[in-house]
């Protein structure tokens, strides 16, 4: 259960409350991992389940909801939270441990983490309803979580290309997040497995459609023939400023950022 630390439950007593709580809180996670019905889950979020916050019980929120279902990939529940309460669903409560408050982009950053690609392109799409484009860019480029948490002070951007999470990334870029961990993805081209190199590869290539301005990065610097042998002397080059982008790749990028879709409409060896 995400929500309770074995140091925590060794330092601390428990009040009969406090008690109760984490009893509702443990059934509603077992319900949704469970995958009970929508109508089932709803029932119990707002009737039976009780959060504990601040020295006092509180209802679960739709985010807490959110969560859960997202990380037992539970589609409908979280399409229904998503429906029902917008950008509401994604904004997080204050971290029940050290009282600082998450934000909506360390959901983002879960659904990454677990790679959930369906769910994140649920939340893509709520963010539409965001009342400002500076509040929809906060989601999308905020920074994850607080100091416990294993993605804290990273944007969602930056766990899809640390994992190695094409689909992921894709949604994010399409949908306007910044494009950023370059260096980080050249790195993740040596990964020992394949798959993973390969996986490294596609989100390296999603990048370079998006990033708004290459500059010399320094790892092609520092071991220049080690990624001359890696990338080949053209992606080189043009990657490291010494030459144009290959008149394909700007086709591309200005057909990546006219909108999310636009992507989907290429042919395979393409996209």
């Amino acid at each position: 259960m995400p929500r309770l630390l074995s140091s925590e439950l060794g330092h601390r007593s428990w009040s009969p409350s406090e008690r109760q709580c984490e009893r509702t809180a443990f059934s509603f996670y077992t319900a949704v991992r469970d995958r009970l019905p929508v109508w089932t889950l709803e029932d119990l979020r707002r009737m039976e389940v009780l959060c504990w916050d601040g020295g006092s019980p509180r209802p679960f929120l739709p985010s807490e909801a959110l969560l859960y279902a997202l990380i037992h990939d539970h589609q409908d529940y979280a399409r229904y939270l998503l429906d029902r309460y917008s950008v509401g669903a994604l904004k997080e409560p204050h971290c029940s441990f050290c009282r600082c408050r998450g934000g909506g982009s360390s959901l983002l950053t879960m659904a990454v983490r677990y790679e959930r690609v369906s769910i994140l392109g649920m939340m893509m799409d709520a963010l539409k309803e965001c009342n400002t484009p500076s509040e929809r860019q906060g989601f999308l480029d905020g920074y994850s979580g607080c100091s416990h948490a294993a993605d804290a002070g990273k944007t969602a951007v930056q766990v899809a290309v640390q994992l190695s999470r094409p689909e992921c990334l894709r949604l994010l870029l399409v949908h306007g997040a910044r494009a950023e961990g370059l260096d980080l993805a050249l790195e993740r081209l040596v990964a020992p497995d394949v798959t993973e190199r390969r996986r490294a590869q596609r989100c390296l290539d999603l990048l370079l459609l998006f990033v708004p301005k290459l500059l010399s990065q320094r790892s092609l610097q520092e071991e220049p023939q080690r990624w001359q042998s890696l990338l080949g002397n053209e992606v080189f080059d043009w990657l490291c400023g010494l030459s144009p982008p290959p008149l394909l790749l700007q086709a591309l990028r200005c057909l990546a950022q006219t909108g999310p879709h636009q992507m989907a409409t290429l042919p395979d060896f393409l996209q």
